[in-house]
């Protein structure tokens, strides 16, 4: 059992959410330099939240109640998981000395701003508790390991609910046609969405090697992605992946704003299709209709756009969310 200070940072989310945090955790790093800073997190995350440099150590949590700290009080705890209360109360439990989250009963803090985006969201707790957070923080080393594709194109179909899922056929016809330009394509998942990946090869007429889903670990996903031409995906993880790695990416929303989750101003390598302004159910059982509304030559458009400035001919600033449909369509009717 160590003796020293920690920093008990509670963000028990997926991929997408463990991302969004990297400003704040690196803030809360360089403030409590001489702490040790542990992630309540789930276990899978362990390797990125090492990579980051700014863990010392991952707690494995799942969920709001599955924080078990079995320690002597942390000196301080961040709730980086959501504005209460169960949250909170998992953390007033362990009796810290400090803590830091937003305003509810029994915490001192900021209000929570249900329109903002999630980086900017947590820099913004942190600077109120006098912690420097810069929300362009959001690059992550590659892993040791390398990529088991090198310098692929990535189609990742799969997201956390159904209204987040644009049809497997689309990603198919999508994967068809760039892989007719003789591109190495791969489609990835988790093993759970096996399955979905190989309905999308077989569709699309690859062969059986190019379906990658549940076979890698998220360290061997994260080399996968820094390596990338290009990903194509919907609102989920591995967009935030692409941007920690600055890899050019096309990415597909529907129910929910990518000014609250998308990739930050400033990002011009990231394209995001979206037929808003649209407010759905980010966690229903059908495709929302606002994914439904873009088509696999939106996509393709985007993607050729993209892996043409990739390869040579220089980057330009990306047309803001608000307008992405509207000019993506326009480009197909040119063509």
């Amino acid at each position: 059992m160590t003796s020293e200070r920690e920093v008990l940072v509670f963000r028990a989310l997926g991929l997408g959410g463990f991302l969004t945090g990297l400003p704040a955790y690196r803030g809360l790093r360089r403030h409590f330099a001489s702490h040790r800073m542990v992630l309540a997190a789930p276990g899978e995350l362990t390797g990125l939240a090492l990579l980051s440099g700014a863990f010392d150590e991952v707690l494995p949590t799942t969920g709001l109640d599955g924080l078990r700290w079995g320690r002597p009080a942390p000196d301080i705890a961040v709730n980086l998981q959501d504005k209460g209360p169960r949250s909170h109360h998992a953390l007033l439990t362990l009796s810290p000395r400090r803590r830091i989250g937003f305003r509810a009963s029994g915490w001192s803090g900021p209000i929570w701003d249900p329109g903002e985006h999630d980086v900017s969201r947590w820099c913004r707790l942190l600077e109120t508790a006098g912690v420097g957070a810069d929300p362009t923080n959001l690059r992550l080393p590659p892993p040791a390991t390398p990529s088991v594709v090198p310098d692929a194109i990535v189609i990742h179909p799969g997201a956390a609910s159904a209204s987040r899922c644009w049809p497997a056929s689309r990603y198919a016809e999508v994967a068809r046609r760039l892989a007719s330009s003789g591109r190495p394509v791969v489609i990835t998942g988790t093993s759970r969405e096996r399955r979905l990946a190989e309905q999308v090869a077989r569709q699309a007429g690859l062969t059986s090697d190019t379906v990658l889903a549940g076979d890698l670990d998220l360290l061997g996903f994260a080399a996968l992605i820094a390596s990338a031409q290009l990903l194509v995906c919907g609102d989920t993880g591995p967009g935030q992946l692409a941007t920690a790695y600055a890899t050019p990416s096309v990415l597909l929303f529907g129910p929910r704003s990518p000014r609250l989750w998308g990739p930050p101003q400033g990002q011009h390598r990231h394209r995001v299709l979206w037929y808003g302004p649209h407010r759905g159910d980010a966690w229903g059982s059908r495709t929302d209709p606002a994914l439904l509304a873009i088509t696999p030559d939106h996509v393709l458009a985007v993607a050729r756009d993209q892996l043409r400035l990739r390869n040579g001919k220089g980057w330009i600033p990306a047309a803001r969310v608000a307008n992405g449909i509207a000019e993506v369509a326009r480009a197909v009717r040119s063509r």
